[in-house]
Formats: structure tokens, sequence, C-alpha cells
């Protein structure tokens, strides 16, 4: 009895972690940081290696602050919580590059910077509410690489979701170049990086 229950645990853990609705991050293929962006902590490294330094960084907050928010929205929208903790380290560092709750010249809003000017922001700056909200927003982006590209992987959709997220979906012509137009030309490769990171240390 003690054996199955032991089994059962471990598959619903694994479920959490790795839930696989949209897409698994582990398997997105990505290039990390540009450099532009790896200098916000004056790295000397680039790519993926800056990318996880970076995430690195964030991770202490991260752990005290955001986890289990993380992990209840991630059990709620089915969203892999890897990819929430990476799109707030990407966007403000675990909440240390926000003033008052806020980024981007007081347009974006909360930990996930939803953008004043296109959402109206639910909840304050670091609750479950603001990631909810934010997580719906990158989910309604998937549905959109979903239906344009129908013939691509569920990693590739997540990949153009997260490109999507920061600069809009009409921006997303390419799926094999889902940066161009995103901050720093690095985003969505960036984000996967420092999720990918987040993965292994129990997101």
């Amino acid at each position: 009895m003690n054996f199955y229950i032991i089994l059962i645990l471990s598959v619903v853990a694994d479920i959490v972690v790795t839930s696989g609705i949209y897409g698994d991050i582990g398997k997105v293929p990505t290039s990390g940081a540009s450099r532009r962006t790896a200098q916000q902590d004056r790295l000397t490294l680039t790519g993926v290696q800056a990318s996880k330094k970076l995430a690195e960084n964030d991770l202490g907050k991260m752990n005290q602050y955001h986890k289990s928010k993380i992990q209840s929205v991630a059990q709620k929208t089915g969203m892999d919580g890897a990819v929430i903790a990476g799109i707030i380290s990407r966007e403000s560092r675990a909440g240390s590059a926000l003033k008052n709750g806020l980024g981007d010249h007081n347009n974006g809003f909360g930990l996930m910077q939803v953008d004043k000017r296109y959402h109206k922001p639910e909840g304050t700056w670091n609750s479950e509410a603001h990631m909810n909200q934010a997580t719906k927003i990158l989910i309604s982006s998937y549905n959109t690489m979903m239906k344009n590209y129908p013939s691509a992987s569920k990693e590739t959709w997540l990949k153009g979701a997260i490109a999507a997220y920061n600069t809009g979906t009409g921006r997303v012509k390419n799926l094999n170049s889902v940066d161009l137009y995103t901050t720093g030309r690095d985003y969505a490769n960036d984000v996967a990086a420092r999720a990918q990171f987040f993965r292994a240390h129990g997101y």
C-alpha cells in the first residue's frame, strides 16, 4: 500500500512540474541571453550560461517571496511554473527592478509587467491574482500561435507565445526567428533558458 501511495505522489509531482499542456520547456531550443541582456549583471558570459546566471541571481528572492504563488498559478492554469518564473526573472528580476511595483516608465505593472496601456491590472503587483492574469495573457498568445501555425509543435508554440508576450502576437511572423522584434532580440530565448534553470531548481 505504501509503495502505491509513494508512486502516485511521484506521478502527481511530475505532472505539477512538467505538465506538458503547453509544451515542455525543457525541450525548447534556446540560444539564451544576448550580450546586452547579460550586462544587466555585468556578466562576461553570453547565451544560455548568461541566462542561467541571471536566473541564479534571482533564485533566492524567487524562492523566498514568489515560489508558492507561482506553483499555485501553475496548477490552476496548466502553464509550467518554470516558464512563469522565467518571465518574472526577465521582466522584473523577481521584483528587484521595480519601483512601487512598476517598471517600463510606469507602463508595466507587477512582477510579470502587464502593460497598463492594454490591460487593466488585477491584484497587487506581487500577488497571485497578478500572476494569474499575466499567465492567461501568455496562454492567449499560445492559443494564437497554435491557430496561426497549426502544424508546429507544442514547444514551438510555447516559444512563440513567450516572444508574443513581450512584443505582441502580430509581430511574431516566423516561428524560426521569434525574437526578431522582441526586446534585445533575445526575449524568448533568454526566458526559455532561465525557465530551464528554474525547472532544474524545483519549479
